[in-house]
């Protein structure tokens, strides 16, 4: 009876964590283009979450897999070790591939979201990236610094979305 509720409980886990990628109460970009978004973004600042405790410098690196899907890898280093951290995972889009509302895996059959809720649609300079609820956020720009006049901007698109913006860590480059 044991196994049974355990095994009942990791299936549970796995559907919700796969099902649960996109947000249902926050826009994600449209008319995404993948191809402008690949290459290596700096991460200026995220809420805090327990994988990325104690770094800096953290950069990500997108390209395409021969799969479809996108090659992420992500890097940092920790400032408690001394050491650099890297991550290697994949991106499918859960939908079409112009709506930026991805499913990503460093574990497995494991999948969370990320979502572009706001993106520099020019230039593809800067971005704003959520998980599926409010507890994950990110700030990526092409360059290790921002503009503080588009920082601000991105904050209180975040504020308004309703993430706990006075939470932001600045990230050190």
């Amino acid at each position: 009876m044991r196994y049974l509720l355990l095994t009942s409980v990791f299936i549970s886990v796995i559907f919700l964590v796969s099902c649960s990628v996109k947000p249902t109460d926050i826009a994600v970009e449209q008319n995404f283009v993948l191809e402008r978004y690949l290459g290596t973004w700096y991460e200026v600042a995220r809420l805090p979450n327990r994988f990325e405790q104690n770094l800096n410098k953290v950069t990500a690196n997108y390209s395409l897999k021969k799969d479809g899907g996108v090659r992420v890898i992500n890097r940092g280093f920790n400032s408690k070790t001394q050491q650099w951290e890297e991550a290697e995972g994949k991106a499918y889009f859960v939908g079409e591939p112009n709506v930026a509302a991805l499913k990503v895996s460093f574990f497995g059959p494991f999948y969370g979201g990320y979502n572009v809720i706001s993106l520099d649609n020019e230039g593809y300079q800067y971005a704003l990236v959520a998980g599926p609820a409010r507890d994950y956020l990110w700030i990526l720009a092409r360059t290790p610094n921002l503009d503080q006049a588009i920082v601000a901007k991105l904050v209180a698109k975040a504020k308004k979305e309703g993430f706990a913006t006075q939470k932001l860590k600045w990230i050190e480059h």
